[in-house]
């Protein structure tokens, strides 16, 4: 028998609104050109909750859940795990209502959201390696001080707070016909979804509602097959904010009715998503909140009038963005690493040089060395990372090195 769980009416999304809208800002809704052709629509709006305060659309449900206390559960302080936007969500709501929050994070989370967190005036606890860890001692927290646990997605009231995001871009953009919406444990997809189709509903009209996730982490399609919510193994993924092994309760239950087809994009896509983001629009994405747009690009999304996307959220570590970028490039066929082998004599490695730039390529890290695998006695290696200007121009550097005779071990082609 299938459980049927209380669901947010369009009057509770109305009502969330107000609370939110204490503390949660409008974000700018961007349009993009790029991607309206890449999908042929007239029009692709990127929802920017990436400049939202904390940095994520994550302080829409904390506060609205936070809102909802009573002033006994106020006293006795809220408790939360999360490696990053749900715990600087929770703090924020929390220091702005007067509630004491105590946070279990991992001990590996990125520094920027453990230093951000503890300046919203959270008592900060790290404790495992993953996400798993902190979620077991915040449930073990609540029950041994009564501090009330507020889950990151799988709850009425937070629900109804992501939802608002729907109604703010829907009076921007009544057009919008499909949201393309990152799914984790599936709490902003759900209030989304439920909010925009109540809406539409109301209107007369219809929308239609596609969800992304991570393919190193996605539980939403074993478990709609399955008809229930399971549990998958995950593996690890740069997008950390999606990275869930078991979609919500609630949230599974209206997703199964709402939403309308659930995509995978892989880390690469991800990276590529980033990377467009901010060569084309400028914003700084962290790689969940990329997921809407890596689809796009990845050719997963398939529509026909006015779309739009959520950039969830902007808190992504310098030293990852770093990596992303470069990973980014070469994944959009930007950035060619190869090892070039090279006869051991004078002059060969300004000859490589000099292939390379009549290439109109520039090489961005030389490494040399004779102790490589499979080298003869009288080689050395060359390794090279190139700059090009896409899979053509790739192709044109390495046809040239090839007709000037070198042998060539290509990575990543």
């Amino acid at each position: 028998m299938t459980t049927r769980f209380n669901r947010p009416t369009l009057s509770d999304f109305e009502s969330a609104r107000g609370v939110v809208g204490n503390v949660a800002q409008p974000t700018p809704l961007e349009t993009s050109r790029y991607l309206a052709e890449i999908l042929n629509v007239s029009q692709v709006y990127l929802k920017c909750e990436n400049l939202q305060r904390t940095g994520s659309y994550k302080i829409r449900g904390a506060y609205n859940r936070l809102s909802q206390l009573s002033q006994e559960e106020r006293d006795r302080g809220v408790v939360a795990a999360s490696a990053g936007n749900h715990a600087q969500g929770v703090a924020f709501a929390a220091r702005e209502l007067g509630i004491k929050a105590t946070i279990f994070m991992p001990l590996g989370v990125a520094l920027p959201k453990l230093q951000a967190t503890r300046n919203y005036g959270a008592d900060v606890v790290l404790r495992g390696h993953t996400v798993e860890e902190p979620l077991r001692a915040a449930a073990e927290f609540a029950e041994s001080t009564g501090a009330v646990l507020i889950p990151p997605f799988d709850h009425f009231d937070v629900v109804a707070g992501q939802g608002t995001l729907a109604l703010e871009m829907l009076d921007e953009a009544p057009e919008i016909e499909t949201f393309v919406i990152p799914i984790g444990g599936g709490g902003l997809i759900a209030g989304i979804a439920l909010a925009a189709k109540l809406r539409a509903e109301r209107d007369g009209r219809s929308i239609r509602i596609i969800g992304v996730q991570a393919e190193n982490a996605a539980a939403y399609g074993p478990s709609l097959e399955a008809g229930e919510p399971i549990n998958v193994e995950t593996t690890p993924t740069i997008a950390d904010g999606i990275a869930v092994a078991r979609p919500g309760a609630l949230n599974f239950d209206i997703v199964r009715e709402y939403v309308d087809e659930i995509v995978t994009v892989s880390d690469d896509d991800i990276a590529r998503g980033i990377l467009v983001l901010l060569e084309r629009a400028k914003l700084v994405v962290e790689p969940a909140g990329a997921a809407g747009v890596a689809a796009m690009i990845a050719g997963k999304i398939t529509t026909t009038g006015p779309t739009a996307t959520v950039l969830s959220g902007g808190n992504i570590d310098p030293l990852l963005m770093q990596r992303v970028i470069s990973h980014g490039l070469a994944a959009s066929d930007r950035y060619l690493k190869l090892r070039v082998m090279l006869p051991d004599r004078p002059g060969q490695l300004a000859r490589t040089a000099e292939i390379v730039s009549e290439a109109n390529a520039n090489v961005v890290e030389v490494q040399h060395t004779r102790h490589g695998g499979g080298l003869q006695i009288s080689e050395v290696e060359l390794e090279l990372h190139i700059e090009t200007r896409g899979a053509e121009h790739r192709d044109q550097v390495v046809q040239k090195l090839k007709d000037a005779g070198y042998r060539l071990r290509l990575e990543g082609l």
